[in-house]
């Protein structure tokens, strides 16, 4: 299940290193390599609820199976195309695949584990999920440095067979153990609304938060999302209950996992440019360089569910995320001299602080629905996820370009007028203009450095205030241990309900 996991997270960071690349050999504009990373984003948030609801169904090992087969398909089509309309086509279809790999992932692991390794097991999963993104960077490094980018996409492929076959070998089918309707109506509108509303987080740092057509598409997501919620409300057997976010685990636990995929990928977007631009890394060694950070989610995590099991939600989480804030604060000290081993420091302790949070937020979420809607749980789990990467890099990269262009547009006098806006524009380019002029570059350079460090305050100041009000609000709203322990007992005398999350190991067939 972690294998497939990393196999879906590391579909959008493997093409960070290869976007270049592909550019160039296909001739992509800027807006078309947009797409080649959203179009699997974008399908991938979109089909998550009504995906897991299928695997809940109809088993959630068939599921994936089906997933991973269409992934690995995109994956497949994408490394032999030399067509960049082809090549987004495969990126929607590799996001379908991912859809309906993920949500089973989680559920499969709530399904098959006892309750005393449950636990655990989730915090395992946790820790493969956050640092899922860095390790897809670190080995599409090191194919991009060796081979073309087409590498990238066949590697996928070849991990997309070697998790069919592991799936094939040792998964059970789990199911709910009862038929569970399906509902078609709230999976189209879940599925419009969510889409709508990622496109148009996607476009306002491009089009403009106030352009028609970002207020238009996220005008739309709101009113689908608002329609799914008053469907679901009068359905008699709705797909997702909205009524269930009272639910004080599953609020807080969703809104943890939200406000923190939001600062950790905001940062990443910042952290990887500050390392191949202001510090002169390549591209292996910046994924390199951000591995000590993925290190900790994969060992604390499991550290982080025996804790949360002993101490709670309220206080393992509420600590893990004071702890992240207090990390993305030190980042204000960092500046465009500071050395790795001050960097490394400081990613350290938001690591900490995210794993410490992470395992507790996923358990709260899928503790909190009942056994026969674990794949609904678990594709809440990974919505909330994929909204806040989406919301974080446009937030978080709104907040680096209003504090660079701040700085370096002073700096700028002097400059021929498209030398200049080129350098308004990105740190990158502000680079290429002054290996342009010769001797008076050294002098942009400079100054386009520290604007940088501007923009990255400004970025580090949003992860931290995403990470201060996710503490407070678990800690006045989650629940404490002692009514943890209440409400289980409570749901035990009463049969299984929304914090009974075991469901059945009917197998598919029978």
């Amino acid at each position: 299940m972690c294998l497939a996991l990393v196999m879906v997270v590391s579909g959008v960071s493997m093409l960070n290193n290869a976007l270049p690349l592909m550019a160039e050999s296909l001739g992509l504009s800027q807006s078309r390599q947009q797409w080649v990373i959203d179009g699997y984003t974008v399908a991938l948030a979109a089909l998550l609820l009504p995906a897991g609801a299928i695997g809940d169904r109809f088993g959630r090992r068939s599921a994936m199976l089906g997933g991973i087969a269409v992934f690995g398909v995109g994956a497949l089509l994408a490394a032999t195309t030399d067509s960049a309309q082809v090549l987004i086509a495969a990126r929607i279809v590799a996001g379908l695949g991912a859809a309906f790999i993920m949500p089973g992932t989680l559920s499969t692991i709530t399904s098959v584990f006892p309750p005393e390794g449950r636990a655990k097991a989730v915090g395992i999963w946790a820790g493969f999920a956050g640092a899922g993104g860095t390790l897809g960077m670190f080995v599409s490094g090191a194919l991009v440095d060796r081979f073309d980018w087409s590498s990238v996409f066949l590697v996928s492929a070849a991990l997309a067979v070697v998790t069919l076959l592991a799936v094939l070998a040792v998964v059970p089918n789990t199911k709910a153990s009862e038929a569970v309707p399906l509902d078609p109506v709230g999976a189209g509108l879940s599925a419009i609304g969510i889409a709508a509303l990622v496109i148009g987080i996607i476009e306002g740092p491009t089009s403009g938060w106030t352009s028609g057509t970002t207020v238009a598409t996220l005008l739309a997501g709101i009113a689908f999302l608002a329609a799914f919620v008053r469907w679901e409300r009068r359905n008699p057997e709705p797909m997702l209950d909205p009524d269930l976010f009272t639910h004080r685990g599953l609020a807080t636990g969703s809104a943890t996992m939200f406000l923190m995929f939001l600062a950790m990928f905001g940062f990443f977007f910042v952290s990887v440019q500050y390392l191949q631009l202001v510090q002169g890394y390549g591209a292996l060694t910046a994924a390199a360089a951000l591995f000590p950070m993925s290190a900790v989610f994969l060992v604390i995590s499991p550290f982080a569910a025996t804790l949360s099991e002993r101490y709670g939600q309220r206080a393992v989480g509420g600590a893990g995320l004071t702890i992240a804030a207090v990390g993305f604060a030190l980042f204000l000290g960092l500046q465009a001299d500071s050395g790795y081993l001050t960097f490394l420091a400081i990613s350290l302790v938001v690591g900490l602080g995210m794993a410490l949070s992470m395992t507790p937020a996923t358990n709260a979420i899928v503790s909190s629905l009942p056994r026969d809607k674990q794949g609904v749980a678990s594709a809440i789990n990974d919505v909330t996820r994929e909204l806040g990467a989406a919301f974080g890099i446009a937030i978080v990269g709104s907040a680096f370009n209003m504090g660079y262009r701040g700085s370096i547009d002073a700096h700028l006098d002097g400059l021929p007028a498209e030398a200049a806006q080129r350098a308004h524009e990105a740190p990158a380019t502000a680079y290429d203009v002054a290996s342009t002029l010769g001797d008076g570059g050294s002098s942009l350079v400079g100054h386009t450095n520290a604007a940088f460090v501007s923009g990255l305050h400004n970025a580090v100041l949003v992860g931290a205030a995403c990470m201060l009000i996710g503490a407070v609000f678990v800690a006045l709203r989650a629940p404490s241990k002692s009514e943890e322990i209440l409400e289980d007992e409570l749901d035990a005398s009463d049969g299984p309900d929304v914090a009974d999350p075991v469901p059945s190991l009917t197998p598919a067939g029978s």
